[in-house]
Order: structure tokens, then C-alpha cells, then sequence
């Protein structure tokens, strides 16, 4: 079989699946699956199809399990946005629409060769900046949850830090691509460009408050460096500046100790000071009162899940029990209702993602495809890992999405973009010689 033939395959499984969970929340909601259910799902197939069309012209000898995989974990993201707030649910299909519909456009645009974005590298790189920036623009900038991550013009309301990403990745994959070997020798003249766009990219990312998309980018930049270079020195010297620097943002940021000590102690068996009401509180009630509820909720899922649409996520006054459930807790609502397997599977199914992607990494014969390939890869690998890690006390609790799981519009369009290069690196990569 051919890969189109097992991207077809494989995308008649993923509308199988999303027809199935949003028959399951309908049935726990109404007693009864309405006819409405099975237009969504059959719309949701016919979407991915149409993508598939896209796909077998201008990327024909693409990876074909990428695009099923990603319709995967689309299925779990509106299924479960859903189920926790119909309207939302509705919101986050329209911008799955949308994403495809850029996805499309990228593949179109870029089917000749993709590499003319090498061309662009600072363009993109200054592009990163000024996108991070936009969050600290008053009148722009807003502040939510204690970080600086959202832009609003009018009715428009965006994230700028996810499409940032994807031009950091593009900027270093073309910079080094061109400098890789001076780069590996240390030269300044060469090195220090670079690191003026990573520290930048630092220091906007600091001042917004956003340490998850900190850590993100430096876990990027790390990674494309060592692809392009091959020296694990540059991984020491960089966790050793990440160590330094974490020690320095621990002792001059609050929100950098509270979350770091929420993750170390969520509970305690004394009050202690509550920033939220200026009071003496439990933790679990206070700082640590969204992971508490988060593990509390995992826990009630057990090995096969209490059923989709039969979690409890709300107290009995109707309050939301864990708050931002949809956006950086999702994966606690998705761990309850289809327990330890379900939560499983979505797992396998991002990291068999990452597993292609290296694959499509490691076939490109250029250096400009094999960086900006490993790049996209790693970072949704690694943006995936600081979500769950977070929500399972791996790690400290940043507020970032899962790719394309989370509820969010500018994730999910960034992550359909990130999909579309990497299949177009895939198949200039398998176009047979």
C-alpha cells in the first residue's frame, strides 16, 4: 500500500473515532446520539479527506502517517472541548476548519520548494521578536492568569507566542545551515548573532511572565544547536546557563518561587500565606488548588475511565472544580473520563508523531530540511512533555497547551502550519531518485 493510500486508511479510522466520543458525550448528555452527532462526524471525515486531496498533489510522496495522527488528536481535542463546554466545543471545530484550511495554503504555496523560507531566515527571526513583543504593547498586551500570553484588537484575540515558535524555528534552521561549522568551532563573529535572537527572544519571553514558552524556546534553540553543530559540549554549556539562570529568575521572581514550591509541597498540613486573598490557607486550597484538583481528578479515572461525558469537572453550585480545564488542564479531564488506557493512547499517539518526524528529519538530504524539520519535531515533542509533566508533578506547572489537544485557536493554526512543513520536508525527502 501506498502512503497515500495509509494516510486514506488511517484518516477513515480518526473519523471512526471522533464519531464515536462525540456519540458517547451525547448519549451521557441527551440518553440518545442525535442526528446532529453524525453530521459532525461525518464533517469532521470529510474535512481530513479534503486535506488528504491537498496533500496527494502538492506533497505526494509525503509521510502518510502524519496527517491521520494529527487527526487523531484533533478528535480528542474537540471531543472533549465538547464535552466540557458545547460552545466551546463548536469554537475549537471552526478553528480545526481553519487550520486545515491553512495547512492547504502552506502546501500550495510552498509545493515548488518550501527552502525559498531560507531566503527569509532573519526576516523570520526578527519576526519571532516582534511577535513575543506583542503581548507587553499596552493598549495590546493582555494579562491573564498573571501572564502577559494574549493579544486583543477588537474582537480578535490571539496568541502570538505560538507562531513565534515556527519562526525561531525557521530563523535557526536557515542560520545554521549557513554558519554550522563556524558555529561548532566557537568563532564570536558568528555565534554572537545568534545568541542576540535567543536572548532576546529570553529576555520579551521573561518580561511577559511566560516561563513555559521560556523554557520551550530554549529546549528548541538547545536541540537545533546540537543537530547542527553535533557537539555535546554546546548541550552542557547550555543546561549549564539554564541551571544559572533558573536559580536567578527563582530568587528575583515571585511567580517563579510560588510555582516551584507549589510543585515541590501542593499540600500542607498547616495554613500558610494566601497571595490570592491575603490569608492564612491550606496550599491545596489556595496556590496549589488547580494542580491539587488536577491530580484528584486523574486519580478518579483510574485504569479505564469513568466514560466520556460521565466525569465530574464542576462542584454541586455548578463552580468549575479545576479552573482553565480546557486550555492548560485538559489532559486531566481527557486521564478521567478514558482512564490510564485512553490517556495512554493520546500519549502514543503524539509520541509516534515525534517518531515520524525525527524519521522525516533523518531522510532530508539538506541541511536547511533536516534543522527545520528536527526543530518542529522537538518542539512539539518537548511543548507536549512540559504540559503532562506539569499536570503529573513531573515538572513544574507551566501554562502552555497541548498541540492540537488544547483549546485555543492560535495553537491549533500554529500546529497545522508546523504539520505542513513537515510534509513537504517528508516528500521532497521521498521523491523516488
Amino acid at each position: 500500500m501506498t502512503a497515500r493510500g495509509r494516510e486514506l486508511v488511517g484518516i477513515v479510522l480518526a473519523g471512526l473515532i471522533a464519531g464515536a466520543a462525540l456519540a458517547s458525550v451525547a448519549i451521557a448528555r441527551e440518553a440518545h446520539a442525535a442526528p446532529e452527532v453524525a453530521a459532525y462526524g461525518v464533517l469532521f471525515f470529510a474535512l481530513y479527506v479534503a486535506a488528504h486531496v491537498v496533500v496527494r498533489r502538492a506533497a505526494p510522496f509525503a509521510d502518510g502517517g502524519l496527517l491521520p495522527l494529527a487527526a487523531v488528536l484533533t478528535a480528542f481535542g474537540v471531543t472533549f472541548n465538547y464535552r466540557l463546554d458545547a460552545d466551546d466545543g463548536a469554537r475549537q471545530a471552526l478553528w480545526v476548519v481553519i487550520g486545515v484550511g491553512v495547512l492547504a495554503f502552506v502546501l500550495v504555496a510552498l509545493r515548488h520548494d518550501y527552502r525559498v523560507l531560507e531566503s527569509y531566515r532573519y526576516l523570520f527571526g526578527v519576526s519571532a521578536i516582534v511577535l513575543l513583543l506583542l503581548p507587553s504593547v499596552p493598549g495590546l498586551g493582555e494579562r491573564v492568569n498573571g501572564v502577559r500570553l494574549w493579544v486583543s484588537a477588537g474582537p480578535l484575540q490571539f496568541q502570538p507566542g505560538e507562531l513565534a515558535k515556527i519562526c525561531l524555528v525557521v530563523f535557526l534552521a536557515g542560520y545554521l545551515r549557513e554558519k554550522r561549522e563556524s558555529v561548532a568551532s566557537g568563532r564570536l563573529k558568528d555565534v554572537g548573532p545568534l545568541l542576540a535572537i535567543w536572548g532576546a527572544a529570553m529576555l520579551v519571553i521573561v518580561q511577559t511572565n511566560d516561563l513555559g514558552s521560556a523554557l520551550l524556546v530554549f529546549g528548541i534553540f538547545l536541540a537545533m544547536l546540537y543537530v547542527a553543530t553535533g557537539r555535546a559540549l554546546w548541550v552542557g554549556l547550555g543546561l549549564g546557563l539554564f541551571l544559572a539562570g533558573a536559580v536567578v529568575l527563582y530568587e528575583a521572581i515571585g511567580r517563579v518561587r510560588e510555582r516551584v514550591t507549589i510543585w515541590l509541597e501542593p499540600w500542607t498540613d498547616e495554613k500558610v500565606y494566601c497571595a490570592l486573598n491575603g490569608q492564612l490557607e491550606y496550599r491545596q486550597d489556595c496556590g496549589s488548588y488547580q494542580l491539587v484538583k488536577s491530580l484528584y481528578s486523574i486519580a478518579n479515572g483510574g485504569f479505564g475511565g469513568t466514560g466520556i461525558g460521565r466525569g465530574t469537572f464542576t462542584s454541586p453550585d455548578g463552580g468549575e472544580l479545576i479552573p482553565y480545564l480546557r486550555t492548560d488542564f485538559i489532559y486531566s479531564a481527557i486521564a478521567q473520563e478514558v482512564g490510564l488506557i485512553g490517556a495512554a493512547a493520546l500519549l502514543l499517539c503524539s509520541m509516534l508523531f515525534v517518531v515520524r518526524g525525527m524519521r522525516i528529519a533523518l531522510a532530508a538530504e539538506d541541511g536547511f530540511s533536516k534543522l527545520l524539520a528536527a526543530g518542529l519535531t522537538f518542539g512539539f515533542a518537548l511543548q507536549t512533555f512540559i504540559i503532562v509533566g506539569g499536570v503529573l508533578r513531573v515538572v513544574p506547572l507551566t501554562g502552555i497547551t497541548l498541540p492540537f489537544v488544547s483549546y485555543g485557536g492560535t495553537s491549533v493554526v500554529a500546529n497545522f502550519v508546523a504539520l505542513a512543513l513537515l510534509l513537504l520536508v517528508s516528500s521532497r525527502a521521498n521523491v523516488p531518485r
